[in-house]
């Protein structure tokens, strides 16, 4: 076969969509259709399981790049019996481990568009439709968290990539600013050796991953102690605020957060917002937990304050319920896009006026992921999304008492959103691993996925009820169970995988 011949038909036949092959993409879609449906639904409930060592195993033979296909239809079925079957049961009730979202109907259907129709917002002329979509959605993401009309933003894969464009952002500007230095033409100076960054000792991990990315290493993240509910204290902050002034270092951004990953907590915004004005600093809020709050009349006033936010990162595949990826990163001020803007003759030319998204995002190629929260907010509308918050919020309320009226355990925190942290109480002379050791048997007996954390050196429990299917009856099953393995393992008791009714 010559190089320009097409390739063999039979090999090639259906794989690509076109008017002549609905069939084939029907056959293939109705299939992975059944794999979720038969599959998936039925045994990842919460999780099959298997440990490491066993999914390992069923790969050893498993050729990932044969030399000869066997063709979709086989291929589907083996990852429906290998993959798929052992997946974690995101939409089981008792799945209340992470931030880990069961993802609602109509963002599943906005992922097949998504897929089949493959457009990139880079440019314009790769995603029209797709680019004005997003850019309008973005317009009212703004107006919901109190941005005027100089706002900006661009969607994102989470709140990785969120914070980290706040923080990027934030030191050009500072560079610029401050120093009369372009960081984007010629890299950092040597006064970038003083810039600070000042955050809650709860904040993301990604604050310092970021720091570290941008070329000021993680020694630039000044960590604020916080207070008895795990918030940004302030006057730690004024505390460090003055010892960084007398080292002669150069704070430039402070983050706060709404919504901290272990406890749920919100920094006090509105207060860390008159520090950032009358510091200077760049005012970052990392919403990606809390920032579904927004659309919800009785928990709004819980993220007062962010509209003083220069910048803002936002996930939907949390509390907004979307599948992964999904997030967008707000900013104040859209003219301070300049210290991140390029241009590419072949893509967004400075003379061409379409509107190009690329030079808002730290991506070239990127996914239609607006498509999904766009379906989502107008099948259900704005208090369809806040009865979804506000029947979670309520369950961890609910949880919460539960676990604070028994002597069993001992709840660590009074929930802010959907984190419930605590411990079951062991003997005296019980080992201090019980509690983990309790979560891996609940996973090896396919009963719970629950979260482990530590709070003061002790290991905890944590349960994150995102999901609206869950119930208070749910979680006390689990709570039972969870005293079950308490005791036996406080007594030596052994017990079988899979011994869990």
């Amino acid at each position: 076969m010559s190089r320009t011949d097409a390739p063999e038909r039979e090999r090639t036949a259906g794989l690509f969509l076109g008017s002549d092959t609905t069939p084939a993409y029907r056959t293939a879609m109705e299939q992975a259709y059944r794999a979720v449906t038969d599959v998936y639904l039925e045994r990842a409930t919460p999780y099959t399981g298997r440990s490491p060592e066993q999914l390992a195993a069923q790969f050893e033979d498993h050729d990932v790049l044969p030399e000869n296909g066997q063709g979709v239809t086989e291929t589907i079925e083996t990852v429906a019996q290998t993959v798929v079957a052992n997946s974690v049961g995101t939409s089981d009730p008792a799945c209340v481990a992470h931030l880990q979202c069961p993802p609602m109907i109509p963002a599943l259907a906005a992922e097949v568009l998504i897929s089949a129709t493959n457009q990139s917002l880079d440019s314009w002329d790769q995603a029209p439709a797709a680019t004005e979509l997003e850019t309008r959605l973005i317009e009212a993401l703004a107006g919901v968290f109190g941005y005027g009309d100089d706002a900006d933003g661009v969607f994102t894969s989470g709140g990785t990539q969120s914070n980290f464009m706040g923080l990027l952002l934030a030191r050009n500007w500072v560079l610029d600013e401050r120093f009369d230095h372009d960081a984007q033409a010629d890299g950092l100076p040597p006064a970038a050796d003083s810039l600070r960054i000042l955050c809650s000792a709860d904040a993301h991990f990604t604050a310092r991953q970021a720091a570290a990315q941008l070329g000021l290493g993680e020694r630039a993240i000044v960590s604020i102690p916080t207070d008895e509910h795990h918030r940004l204290s302030i006057d730690a902050l004024d505390s460090t605020l003055a010892e960084l002034a007398a080292d002669d270092c150069e704070p430039f951004a402070l983050i706060g957060t709404a919504g901290t990953t272990d406890f749920g907590s919100i920094d006090p915004l509105a207060k860390l917002g008159a520090h950032a004005r009358e510091h200077d600093l760049w005012f970052h809020v990392d919403a990606a937990y809390g920032g579904a709050l927004a659309l919800s009349d009785r928990h709004r006033e819980k993220l007062r304050g962010i509209e003083m936010a220069d910048s803002i990162a936002v996930d939907f595949h949390k509390l907004f319920y979307q599948p992964l990826s999904c997030g967008a990163f707000l900013l104040g001020d859209g003219t301070h896009y300049q210290y991140i803007d390029r241009n590419a003759e072949y893509l967004n030319p400075e003379s061409d006026d379409a509107a190009h998204l690329v030079s808002k995002s730290v991506q070239t190629s990127r996914r239609f992921d607006a498509l999904k929260p766009y379906i989502a907010f107008r099948t259900l509308g704005r208090d369809g999304f806040e009865e979804l918050i506000d029947y979670t919020l309520d369950l961890t309320t609910a949880v919460a008492q539960r676990i604070k009226d028994d002597p069993a355990f001992e709840l660590k925190h009074e929930p802010t959103l959907n984190a419930v942290v605590f411990r079951y109480r062991p003997p005296t002379n019980a080992e201090t691993a019980i509690n983990d050791r309790i979560r891996d048997r609940l996973r090896a007996a396919g009963t719970a996925m629950i979260a482990r954390t530590t709070v003061d050196g002790e290991p905890c429990l944590k349960f994150t009820l995102l999901n609206p299917r869950t119930t208070v009856e749910t979680i006390e099953d689990v709570l039972t169970a969870i005293k079950r393995h308490g005791s036996a393992l406080s007594t030596g008791e052994r017990t079988t995988r899979g011994v869990e009714q």
